[in-house]
């Protein structure tokens, strides 16, 4: 404890004198006159009247603390960087971090007149001539931007409300998302404030109709490659489109489409960049199309959810009441009730497992962009890989789409003009085999309502239902609005040559919406077709068995079997049941099948939410 007290006390004296002869040497004040009387070349009155006139002279030359010795030395103006920081903490750190300080640009480089200067206040002129002392700043200063900022408008943007005053960051590549993400949120905090575009008369849609195109949206989950602002008007020579130096003026436009879509033409280039399809007057087609588009998708939703709702009920009614009894009865009268019966050929397990799995991945893939607002979005689009992977997996299975639907077209071709079962083209076309509306499915729909209002028994079917025949057909009408439209999007630069650009903007509402209902579709009223329903619950296995019970057959399709036995055909469907293992797998298939659709629907819906 002795030692320790005793440095304790040795430390005490050594401080004290230390103080004592700091403050009686290092700290000597110098009047700024003595300094004058060398430095003639600056004038006391011009000093004090600028920014640092409340300074004395060795507030910045700190190193100066005896004037003889200085004189002797022939000491010279500091030039040490950290003199300013001593005063301006947080634009030194600022400073610190900049591009500048990595290139050995001091804050005497840019503020060469500390001397004379006025306070700053803000003049934005002074940032601009501050900058093009350094860098080219003609694009600038004849753009709108620069302009203005010469006409005295606090307004528009110089140099630091884009770049920063003190912190200024490399740019870097222009393809890496951070460059990407600067070419256009510089943009955005002048253009998404609504006060200052209603000052300058500008319109204020550029913001919201950039962030719900493709470009914003992929820009927003991450995409380095995405247009920003400054692609397409130019990072300094911003200019109305009506001038003809404009990146945007209708002869310069193909070339700056060009500079991500080579081969870009005049119809390319007629593609609107910040369409509103809200606005009929000046975007009547998008508009039309917009209100057509959302008529189908609350058309099919209501008659479908209500179709659905109805025959919930009357079978979960019948289910409790007297369901369980019914199908006892029908195993005692049905004769090898448990045989196997072939419904489904090897071919439609096959397409089946190809839409499946195709259409699960587009829908995946694609909702993250369809609702990139999200709180899920960025999360499932990271999983992927980024927006370009997830881009590729879509391609990939929009590919195994159309060969599963060339496929299908090809059958059904066969079936009507190649196959030989003595009928004619039309007699296939409408008859009980096919999977084409007819007479029959009126008279099944009718029967069907009357049932969900307890006026009737619950029919029987033919080889089809009528909701099949809606979901095989509603393929085709898929493959045109889904698949068309993708195509369109997919191939831009080949259609543009011979397609107006505006048509773009068409496919992107038609594929988005079309997009939209069919997965609705699939994972609601699909999902409690074949699998939800009572008596099906909790799936349906017969897609990938590809075969039924025959007491299911005669219960739920008694007029194709009562039509087959009738031909002496009925036999012909006999079959063998699926092996164990192959159960297993189309189980596990199937409910991951129904897992990753349900999880989808839930998604969809959190993003309506979201939205």
């Amino acid at each position: 404890m002795k030692i320790f007290y005793r440095g304790l006390c040795l430390f005490a004296v050594v401080f004290v004198f230390g103080a004592i002869f700091t403050s009686s040497t290092s700290f000597a004040s110098i009047a700024d006159s003595e300094c004058i009387e060398c430095h003639d070349e600056f004038e006391l009155d011009d000093y004090n009247a600028s920014a640092h006139g409340q300074n004395a002279c060795n507030s910045c030359h700190y190193d100066v603390i005896d004037i003889g010795v200085h004189e002797d030395c022939g000491s010279v103006t500091q030039e040490k960087v950290e003199t300013c920081h001593r005063c301006h903490p947080e634009e030194g750190r600022e400073h610190f971090a900049s591009v500048h300080m990595y290139n050995d640009v001091k804050c005497s480089d840019c503020h060469s007149n500390i001397h004379t200067d006025p306070k700053w206040d803000g003049n934005k002129q002074t940032v601009v001539d501050i900058c093009v002392g350094c860098h080219d700043g003609d694009d600038y200063q004849g753009s709108v931007h620069g302009v203005a900022v010469t006409a005295g408008n606090a307004d528009a943007p110089d140099c630091s409300d884009c770049h920063g005053l003190h912190r200024i960051e490399a740019i870097g590549d222009a393809n890496t998302a951070a460059s990407r993400a600067f070419h256009t949120a510089s943009c955005h905090k002048c253009h998404a404030d609504a006060e200052i575009m209603a000052r300058n008369d500008v319109p204020e849609v550029a913001v919201e109709t950039y962030e719900e195109s493709y470009h914003g949206k992929v820009a927003s989950l991450g995409s380095g490659l995405a247009a920003g602002c400054a692609d397409c008007h130019s990072g300094h020579g911003i200019l109305p489109q009506s001038d003809a130096a404009s990146t945007i003026s209708p002869e310069n436009l193909p070339g700056t489409c060009g500079t991500c879509h080579p081969g870009s033409s005049i119809n390319f280039a007629q593609f609107y960049a910040h369409s509103d399809y809200h606005d009929q007057d000046k975007f009547p087609i998008l508009y039309w199309t917009y209100m057509l588009m959302t008529a189908l998708l609350i058309g099919v939703f209501a008659v479908f959810w209500i179709h659905t709702f109805l025959w919930w009920y009357r079978a979960y009614w019948d289910t409790h009441s007297n369901g369980h009894e019914n199908w006892e009865c029908i195993h005692r009268e049905v004769p090898e009730a448990l045989r196997p019966y072939r419904r489904f050929s090897a071919f439609d397990k096959i397409l089946h497992i190809l839409m499946a799995v195709s259409f699960l991945g587009l829908v995946v893939t694609g909702a993250p962009l369809k609702f990139n607002s999200a709180p899920w979005a960025h999360a499932l689009m990271d999983l992927m890989g980024g927006p370009h992977a997830a881009g590729y997996v879509h391609r990939i299975c929009a590919v195994i789409t159309f060969v599963y639907f060339g496929l299908c077209c090809a059958y059904v071709f066969y079936f009507l003009l190649l196959k030989r079962d003595g009928n004619n083209f039309f007699q296939r076309l409408f008859g009980p085999d096919s999977l084409f509306p007819n007479l029959r499915d009126v008279k099944d729909f009718k029967a069907m309502v009357a049932w969900f209002f307890g006026r009737g028994k619950e029919p029987t079917f033919e080889r089809w239902t009528y909701w099949e025949k809606f979901d095989f057909l509603a393929v085709f009408w898929g493959m045109f609005a889904i698949g068309g439209s993708g195509l369109l999007l997919w191939f831009p630069e080949f259609f543009g040559k011979f397609m107006p650009g505006w048509i773009f903007n068409v496919a992107i509402i038609v594929h988005s919406d079309e997009a939209l209902l069919a997965s609705g579709f699939i994972f609601t009223v699909h999902f409690f077709n074949t699998h939800f329903r009572p008596g099906k619950f909790p799936m349906d296995m017969v897609i990938f068995r590809g075969w039924v019970p025959k007491f299911e057959l005669m219960h739920e399709r008694a007029d194709w079997a009562k039509r087959l036995e009738a031909a002496g055909k009925l036999e012909d469907y006999k079959t063998k049941p699926s092996h164990p293992l192959t159960d297993l797998i189309s189980q596990i298939f199937g409910f991951t099948a129904l897992g990753i659709g349900l999880l989808c629907i839930i998604l969809i819906i959190w993003g309506f939410l979201a939205h």
